[in-house]
């Protein structure tokens, strides 16, 4: 018997991530690896598992289930997942490989939509019942909450921002559509476009990096009469006030209608814990509707 705390996982393009969070959201156990860089999706998992069995192993905690964010598309219930930043995993049998090694009941979701949870739970969206949550890091995801529901979609894709064109005369995103958001303003994206480390843009790049943003945002406030949209990740946060001021410029200027008129851009309130307090709020859900935690 485990003592109902949650393993949380969070699976990333530029790192690994495992923790154990308190049914309060309390982050109690922690630590990560980089995501290994390979063609072989064996080793990819072995890498995750040595870094989940360390954590398990040095912890006093016995985690009763196991909540997964990670990178997206995938199929229903993290079936199957192809993260685009992961080239190692295409179609890889997430759920299956983790209840093996695990032992323990499993629930995954794309990693932004869980963000989008944690942000509701506890952070910067607590006690707003529709939002918009976005990451923009290596790549860029979202999450949808629409009265106080987590948008699923068909196959629980939903939210996928980073895929909204920006620019159709833009780059060529390696979802094979040119302009998207993720191939204009993620890190990796600007890595290409500057030969630089996306933390050593420039102020031009930091400001147009938010203007991207802002013009998606400002196409999701739109359609789904949002009010707040929450921005985490190593790109957005690092860039810091350039970023979101330009952001929120850019969605004022793309929004005409009355009603997306006051709708703001901010930093997420949960900072780096995010990923792994959102991991363990898909894993409180197991069996119940994730709004039981908004």
């Amino acid at each position: 018997m485990g003592d109902n705390t949650c393993l949380a996982i969070d699976i990333g393009g530029t790192k690994l991530a495992c923790g154990i969070v308190a049914q309060d959201g309390t982050l109690l156990e922690r630590d990560h690896v980089a995501t290994t860089k390979t063609d072989d999706p064996e080793v990819l998992f072995e890498t995750l598992m040595t870094l989940v069995n360390k954590v398990r192993s040095t912890s006093s905690f016995q985690p009763s289930k196991c909540g997964v964010g990670c990178g997206g598309p995938m199929e229903p219930h993290g079936r199957t997942v192809s993260p685009l930043n992961i080239s190692a995993w295409r179609e890889f049998p997430l759920a299956e490989r983790l209840r093996r090694e695990l032992g323990l009941p499993i629930a995954i979701d794309n990693d932004a939509k869980a963000f989008a949870l944690a942000e509701g739970w506890l952070g910067a969206a607590r006690g707003v019942p529709s939002y918009l949550a976005m990451v923009v890091s290596t790549g860029v995801g979202g999450g949808i909450v629409l009265d106080g529901r987590l948008l699923d979609g068909q196959q629980g894709n939903a939210g996928h921002i980073g895929h909204i064109v920006v620019d159709p005369e833009g780059v060529l995103c390696r979802c094979g559509v040119r302009g998207c958001l993720e191939a204009e303003a993620s890190g990796t994206a600007i890595e290409l476009k500057t030969g630089r480390p996306a933390s050593e843009a420039d102020e031009e790049v930091r400001r147009a990096t938010g203007v991207f943003v802002g013009r998606a945002v400002a196409s999701v406030v739109t359609l789904l009469d949002l009010e707040l949209c929450v921005v985490a990740g190593s790109v957005a946060l690092g860039y810091g006030a350039t970023f979101f001021e330009a952001a929120q410029q850019e969605l004022e200027r793309c929004t005409g209608l009355s009603y997306a008129k006051g709708a703001r851009i901010l930093p997420a309130g949960l900072g780096d814990a995010g990923p792994l307090v959102g991991a363990a709020a898909v894993g409180y859900t197991l069996g119940s509707n994730p709004a039981v935690l908004l």
